[in-house]
């Protein structure tokens, strides 16, 4: 059996005339054996340069941006160096993608750089994504395309000024190479931030081999990591379904699609990760899907919480033994937990969709208020975003394509409104529930064409708008617009 590898304590300050390490790393990721994880060596690129760096983050994770800027800081972020004290290793993990299981996936074009402890204390991951080939790769280049990490930069970080929890992008990097796939195309690197890259498909992965005591490893580090008042499997599994049904609640308040909801892409964490296909709805139809390769709508919009679910259900396969040696009381066990996801995921999604429409306290009747509103979202062609944005400003009815849809649905909401508590601005509380600003499936394929064409104003410009997504402000309201029809995007690609 390996040994665990054992790690020093976290180093000292440095002396006055020594320089520091660009990270302050401490990696427990070493702490598991190596089954676990496969070491590797740098692959450089040719010509790394710095497209965007996260200040922000890097002020939260207690980072020198200005070294990072560096030479030292963009030779660490593009892979090409293996900065001191790093751990530099990819992951394992298996997956069930598009409902078909893959015993062996792991990370084939990312390597966990290391983990650092941000002024708040808290752990978290910081990985290099499209850094070169893996033990995972299957073949493939371990590269990734421009636009594919800067879609996943603008997206994360306007997830996170949504509330919503996300994995974070800390920069992005131009590598100086080409990357083929449906055409050739400049090559880059998303330097991602996370809680844990511990998914799903990483219990998969030992659960699939019979190796008991890796799972048993898995469950203690998330328990560790993650949910600290966890006691054993059973409980870990309860708060995973409550995490992720909150997450998908909150997906579905703002119209986002995910595009593939992979159990290697569900985060025990609760936090969205792996944006690869995913999109924002335009006008509201609920089995919109984006990703060029669900070509049966198996992650559709409205099928996302089904999904979850579906999911949550092969990570309590992974626990059976760990829950109970009677098999029989360890499948009840576990079919109650992640039954319990729905009424989670319908308390979250009423509590939300409440707010979108102004209405405080709960009445028994709202769920078919919201439910009234979307079905005639989707006949009238109206817009997701500004027609509950629209609720506040007194706009919404010129989003649906025949306003009596609107009409008829506006007086009975107006009478639920008229019941709220005294003293409730239902305008206030629909403000700041529902966002001015979303990353425009249009807009995001405008930015990403210009910074392939070398131009970053529209990424700069897109990605400073979507910070403040709840704010009025009249320069940036041409982002705010629906496409028109010839700029509609009707299709998504993940880079792989």
């Amino acid at each position: 059996m390996p040994q665990d590898i054992p790690l020093p304590s976290r180093s000292a300050p440095p002396a006055e005339d020594e320089i520091a390490p660009l990270f302050s790393f401490d990696n427990s990721v070493l702490r598991l054996p190596p089954r676990f994880w496969r070491k590797l060596t740098p692959q450089p690129v040719k010509a790394p340069r710095l497209l965007a760096l996260n200040r922000p983050l890097v002020a939260e994770l207690g980072l020198d941006a200005d070294r990072l800027a560096g030479p030292e800081g963009v030779a660490a972020l593009a892979g090409n160096v293996v900065p001191e004290g790093a751990a530099f290793v990819a992951l394992a993990y298996a997956g069930h993608q598009f409902g078909n299981f893959v015993p062996s996936l792991g990370d084939g074009r990312a390597v966990l750089l290391g983990e650092v402890i941000d002024r708040q204390g808290q752990r978290r991951d910081i990985q290099l994504k499209g850094s070169g080939p893996t033990p995972f790769s299957r073949g493939g280049d371990g590269r990734a395309p421009l636009g594919p990490v800067l879609r996943e930069y603008v997206v994360a970080e306007a997830m996170h000024a949504l509330g919503i929890p996300t994995t974070r992008a800390l920069a992005a990097l131009v590598t100086g190479e080409r990357v083929l796939r449906r055409r050739a195309e400049p090559g880059g690197v998303l330097v991602r931030v996370a809680a844990s890259h511990i998914r799903v498909g990483s219990f998969e992965y030992f659960a699939s081999r019979g190796d008991g005591e890796a799972v048993a490893r898995l469950v203690e580090e998330a328990i560790r990591r993650h949910y600290p008042t966890a006691d054993d499997a059973l409980s870990l599994l309860e708060h995973v379904v409550a995490a992720q049904a909150g997450l998908v609640a909150r997906w579905m308040a703002v119209g986002f699609v995910h595009g593939v909801m992979n159990t290697d892409n569900m985060a025990i964490s609760g936090e969205t990760i792996d944006y690869g296909p995913c999109a924002f709805l335009d006008a509201y139809h609920p089995g919109t899907v984006f990703s060029s390769i669900d070509t049966m709508g198996r992650y559709a919009y409205a099928r996302q919480p089904q999904i979850a679910a579906w999911n949550l259900g092969r990570l309590a396969a992974c626990l059976l033994p760990l829950i109970d040696r009677d098999e029989d009381k360890a499948v009840a066990s576990a079919e109650r937990a992640v039954n319990g996801f729905f009424p989670i995921f319908r308390r979250h999604w009423l509590d939300l969709f409440r707010a979108k429409l102004g209405l405080a306290g709960a009445e028994e009747e709202d769920g078919a208020l919201i439910a009234d509103l979307l079905a005639r979202m989707s006949r009238g062609e109206a817009d997701f975003t500004r027609t509950f944005r629209g609720l506040a400003t007194g706009r919404a009815r010129e989003e649906f394509a025949d306003p009596s849809l609107f009409d008829d649905w506006a007086a009975a909401w107006r009478a639920r409104l008229a019941r709220n508590p005294a003293g409730t601005s239902a305008e206030a509380l629909m403000r700041s529930a529902n966002p001015r600003i979303i990353p425009r499936n249009h807009r995001v394929e405008e930015a990403l064409a210009a910074a392939e064409a070398g131009d970053m104003a529209p990424f700069e410009r897109l990605t400073t708008a979507l910070s403040r997504p709840f704010d009025e402000d009249e320069e940036t309201r041409d982002l705010e617009a629906a496409p028109r029809p010839e700029e509609r995007v009707w299709r998504t690609f993940c880079g792989t």
